[in-house]
């Protein structure tokens, strides 16, 4: 049986290589990097003791390095398990659960009909270049200038002309031994029902192929060049080579930059994405006039774990961004997820780019917010919490969306997340009613004293630590990672609860996140915040930072303070690298508290101890002195890390400040 390339392709995009190759090699934790796609290994096919064997999800191959073995998903199981080619595809497209067509003799026809819709749409791409370079062209040609798009970007994207003719194409094609019927299937010509003469479908606009992963031009996008001109874009239909709700523009060149940048930016339209590529950001793609689907989810995850949404910051665009979400929370898995990026002032980014040029675009794109914190603003920024039914309401609202969610570790994370967010909201809404100070009157820093609240001030004298402030500032940090990132506060809340944290306020709050994990599950938010202590929620704003505005009327998003004391995560690093964060975190406390014990044990060393304790507190400061190296090394290795993040994010070489402050 012959498998269709769109099958075979539909079946890698929903199954990450890394899930078939896992099942036999063991994966170098330190030096793989899951939320990127990217795995090590010891090569199966050959002895070896050092992890050559890449596997890469976003290109969905296997390469070893030592003895050259490659391939895709198919391949691995045919030279694993001895499967020939169609029961590879015949156990693959089950477990990603794609139907396989019946066999059908018609197959082989089907497909030599793709080849002559792609020749099709090959032969009027060559046409309408040459018509943008004819004198006819020249209102095209204007077009392009007032949109600022250079020459050597028309020849790059192949931009071209539809003559305002009725049938200037379907005569080119018809010279050029393109049956008419042909262009009806291609989407090239228009077929009235009526039975008069087929027409061109495109006409007076300035026209943008679309290629599908391979490069070939399978359908078209057309402009309009006329100002009363409707509708302003016109796409190609639906044909057996164009599908909008699996195809993505500009994908084929986007590839290989989003690989190497470790993300791929999503723009509202392909002119949009045109402008970015051409100010030099090549790791960006567009939708094609349609929703979300699950096939474009998977596709872009195939290219990062967290890609960016880009989209304009008028209502439309946040419209389009809460559409999305709804599309997206169903499909969400451990290590992906996506980001949103809303440019100001309603904006587009041709409009970023033009006045402040790529730097400007990237900037703004550094600053785009989780989907979980887009979600949370969705449904509580305008919420009405003011009577025990509302609360109950949200509440069940927020519940009822999580279920959505189908990776269970990812459904808690955003369970235990966004019940710490509704506790903060009942907590600050009740007390703006009972005439107390409300949200806006606890966002100042604690360390500067400048609380008006008994409370508060009390809470602010604990938060000074009298000595180690780098300490207590990790201790700040590892809270503030823990509200930001609640999977793997969860994988890591045993060890914390482990650690004495220096700052007795901070130390109190530890433990009440840890009841809010543990012994608050079951329970109802709108029941459990009250039992918080109120200074819970004052040390809430100090490790993590609420939502504030500036005095300019800008906003500042939730976590900015995590933000300032770990700068890194203004540019998103990978899941990946914050967990190795917390654990070099965690480690200097640990350290901290080793050297403790060994000074205290040191103490009580008289001339007449015993031998053995002596040399139990040798080895114990011979262990530490290991540690503190190994740490060192670590957090070098962890710095370069994050230089690399800022540069592929930036564009260029950056400085390399303290991962922490």
């Amino acid at each position: 049986m012959r498998f269709e390339p769109s099958l075979l392709d539909q079946i890698r995009a929903r199954l990450p290589i890394s899930q078939v190759v896992g099942r036999r090699v063991t994966f170098d934790k330190r030096k793989s990097q899951p939320a990127r796609g990217d795995f090590w290994a010891c090569c199966p096919f050959h002895k070896e003791k050092t992890s050559s064997f890449h596997c890469d999800d976003r290109r969905g191959i296997y390469h070893c390095f030592g003895c050259g073995a490659t391939g895709d998903h198919f391949k691995f199981l045919t030279e694993t398990e001895g499967l020939t080619f169609p029961e590879a595809v015949e156990r693959l497209a089950e477990e990603a659960g794609v139907p396989l067509p019946k066999p059908d003799p018609r197959d082989r026809e089907r497909e030599a009909v793709r080849v002559d819709l792609a020749g099709a749409c090959e032969i009027a791409a060559k046409f309408f270049e040459q018509k943008l370079r004819s004198p006819e062209g020249k209102p095209a040609r204007d077009y392009m200038l007032r949109r600022g798009i250079l020459e050597k970007t028309s020849i790059e994207f192949r931009f071209g002309y539809a003559p305002d003719e009725r049938d200037a194409l379907k005569r080119h094609l018809i010279q050029n031994g393109v049956k008419e019927e042909t262009g009806v299937a291609a989407g090239l010509l228009i077929k009235p029902e009526d039975n008069r003469s087929s027409y061109d479908r495109f006409r007076g606009r300035l026209m943008i192929p679309i290629h599908d992963e391979r490069g070939r031009v399978v359908a078209f996008g057309g402009r309009t060049l006329d100002p009363e001109g409707q509708p302003k874009y016109l796409n190609s239909p639906e044909t057996p080579l164009f599908h909008k709700g699996t195809m993505l523009f500009n994908v084929h060149r986007a590839r290989e930059a989003a690989h190497k940048s470790g993300t791929i930016i999503v723009t509202e339209g392909y002119m949009d994405a045109i402008s970015v590529y051409q100010a030099g950001i090549r790791n960006v793609t567009a939708a094609l006039g349609t929703a979300f689907t699950e096939d474009h989810i998977a596709r872009l995850w195939r290219f990062a774990a967290e890609p960016v949404i880009c989209f304009d910051g008028d209502k439309a665009g946040v419209s389009a961004a809460h559409r999305a979400i709804d599309r997206i929370l169903p499909q969400l898995r451990s290590g992906y997820s996506f980001n949103f990026c809303f440019l100001p002032g309603g904006q587009d980014p041709d409009d970023i780019i033009r006045t402040g040029g790529a730097d400007a675009f990237l900037a703004e794109v550094a600053k785009a917010r989780p989907l979980s914190e887009v979600l949370w603003d969705r449904e509580a920024s305008d919420a009405r919490v003011d009577t025990p039914e509302r609360k109950a309401a949200l509440e069940a609202r927020i519940d009822e969306l999580v279920r959505q969610i189908k990776d269970e570790r990812v459904a808690r994370r955003y369970r235990l997340a966004l019940r710490v967010n509704l506790s903060e909201l009942f907590w600050s809404r009740d007390r703006r009613g009972r005439g107390g100070e409300g949200r806006g009157d606890h966002r100042g820093d604690f360390r500067s004293g400048e609380r008006r609240d008994g409370q508060g001030l009390a809470v602010a004298a604990e938060l000074r630590p009298p000595s180690e402030p780098d300490l207590a500032n990790i201790e700040r940090v590892l809270l503030g990672l823990a509200v930001e990132y609640p999977d793997l506060y969860e994988a890591n809340m045993e060890r914390l609860a482990r650690l004495d944290f220096h700052v007795a306020a901070l130390e109190d709050f530890k433990r009440a996140l840890y009841r809010i994990a543990v012994d608050f599950d079951a329970d109802q938010v709108s029941g459990f915040y009250e039992r918080l202590d109120a200074r819970f929620y004052f040390v809430l704003n100090e490790v993590h930072g609420d939502e504030v505005k500036r005095d300019d009327g800008v906003s500042i998003g939730r976590g900015h303070k995590l933000r300032e004391r770990l700068p890194i995560l203004r540019f998103h690093p990978p899941e990946s690298f914050v967990e190795t964060c917390l654990d070099l975190l965690v480690e200097r406390l640990s350290l901290r508290a080793l050297a403790a014990d060994i000074e205290r044990d040191m103490k009580t060393v008289t001339a007449e101890t015993d031998e053995s304790v002596a040399a139990y507190i040798y080895e114990l400061t011979r262990d530490l002195n290991r540690r503190r190296e190994e740490l060192s090394r670590r957090e070098q290795e962890l710095a370069e890390e994050a230089k690399a993040i800022r540069d592929a994010t930036t564009g260029g070489p950056s400085s390399q400040p303290a991962l922490w402050k």
